[in-house]
Formats: C-alpha cells, sequence, structure tokens
C-alpha cells in the first residue's frame, strides 16, 4: 500500500461500529486498518480462492484424521481378534468341578482389567505407542 492514504468519511450503524471498536480493540489494531482489511479482502477477486485454498486444508487435515483414526480402530479390532483366537486356542474346556471357581475368578480379572482399561485411557500409556515403540521402523528405500 502506498504512504498516500485519501480520507473518506461514512456511517456506520451503531452495532456494526461497536462490532469494529471491539474487534479492533481485542486484536489491539487501528480501526481504520480493520476496516482497510476487510475492504481489501471483500474487493479482491481472488476471495473464493483464498475460501477454496482454506476450506482444502481443513480437507486435507480432517482427510488425515480420519485416515489415523481408521487405522487405530483398525489396530483395536485386529488385537482383540488377535487375543481372542490365542485364547481360544490355547485354553481348554474346563471341567464342571473347576467351573464356579474360574467363573469367581474371571469375575475378579474382569474387574482389574476394567480398572487397568479405565487408567490407561485416562492417564496412557496406550497400546498404540507401545506397538509404535516395539515394531522397529520400516526403511522404505528396501522397497
Amino acid at each position: 500500500m502506498s504512504a498516500l492514504r485519501i480520507k473518506h468519511t461514512f456511517r456506520l450503524p451503531p452495532d456494526l461500529s461497536a462490532q469494529l471498536a471491539d474487534y479492533a480493540s481485542r486484536k489491539r489494531v487501528p480501526q481504520a486498518l480493520v476496516v482497510e482489511t476487510a475492504l481489501t479482502s471483500f474487493l479482491s477477486g481472488d476471495s473464493s480462492e483464498h475460501l477454496e485454498a482454506v476450506l482444502s486444508r481443513r480437507l486435507d487435515r480432517l482427510s488425515r484424521q480420519a485416515d489415523r483414526l481408521a487405522w487405530n480402530v483398525e489396530l483395536g479390532n485386529e488385537a482383540l481378534a488377535q487375543f481372542v483366537r490365542f485364547w481360544l486356542i490355547n485354553n481348554p474346556p474346563l471341567p464342571d468341578t473347576a467351573l464356579a471357581a474360574a467363573q469367581a475368578m474371571g469375575r475378579e480379572r474382569w474387574e482389574r482389567f476394567v480398572e487397568t482399561l479405565n487408567r490407561r485411557m485416562e492417564f496412557g500409556p496406550r497400546l498404540r505407542n507401545e506397538i509404535a515403540e516395539d515394531v522397529p521402523a520400516q526403511d522404505d528405500s528396501l522397497d
């Protein structure tokens, strides 16, 4: 912008004037700068391109977040499926005489499991972090 400034006089509705004053005060900039910036944005022909670029960046970020979420859900599903498979293969059925004691122990172990799960969900560490630490990074240059 050039150093030469042309003075303009115009009137604003009281509520818009108050919004302008409040915004300028919060941002600690002169009201004239807010008006100048708003007019420049409004009158520029690239406002739709700018909006499209902003939306595109936001959609890209949301897409990456959705991908990470899908990976975490898949990890949880796979971990659970592997555990169930392992448990079913390695635990034979109990005789009727041991069933009541096993059920009591199962309830106690379940309560400890839920407490541990709650604590880990609240304070960590998370399984996904442990897996990332346990599995060495793959070297993509070998592909």
